[in-house]
């Protein structure tokens, strides 16, 4: 068989039955992730919080043990930049308090003060319910099913 065989041409990619519904499905992603910021930004304004900055203390509470600036922005699929801003206000703001690493001489951890831990905490007490109500009728199964194939794209497109 010869190289040119092995190429998809322009037609075989357009008629590929693949195609269409991983593109509707990354529109449907970008639309999706769009309703959950503005649903986050809802649920923590009475915090005096963005869905933004909601995230950043999810990813370190869930650390347990502080996780750095890059750690944070590596689970976002944010810039380390964006934040770091996100960070510096927040530590203004007595949420999160930097501490020395002792794993890396340059990338402190980052980790929640009590009042970070507090506003967590309120957080869980909004996020839990909502969870629960906006998968009522949906089959574990199938959220099983749907987490298992975006953890895998992410995998696929994280370089």
């Amino acid at each position: 068989m010869t190289a040119c065989c092995l190429l998809m041409t322009e037609a075989d990619m357009a008629h590929s039955p693949k195609r269409k519904p991983f593109l509707d499905l990354v529109l449907s992603l970008f639309r999706l992730n769009g309703l959950l910021v503005a649903e986050g930004d809802r649920m923590a304004e009475s915090l005096g919080l963005t869905s933004a900055r909601w995230k950043v203390i999810g990813v370190i509470a869930l650390s347990h043990s502080g996780v750095t600036v890059p750690g944070i922005a590596r689970a976002l699929g944010q810039s380390r930049q964006a934040v770091q801003r996100i960070t510096d206000v927040m530590e203004q703001d007595g949420l999160l308090r930097y501490q020395r690493n002792p794993d890396h001489k340059r990338s402190v951890l980052v980790c929640l003060t009590d009042a970070g831990q507090e506003v967590y905490s309120a957080l869980r007490a909004i996020q839990d319910p909502w969870a629960i109500e906006s998968t009522e009728d949906v089959p574990l199964a199938e959220l099983e099913s749907a987490l298992q194939l975006v953890r895998r794209l992410i995998h696929r497109f994280d370089r």
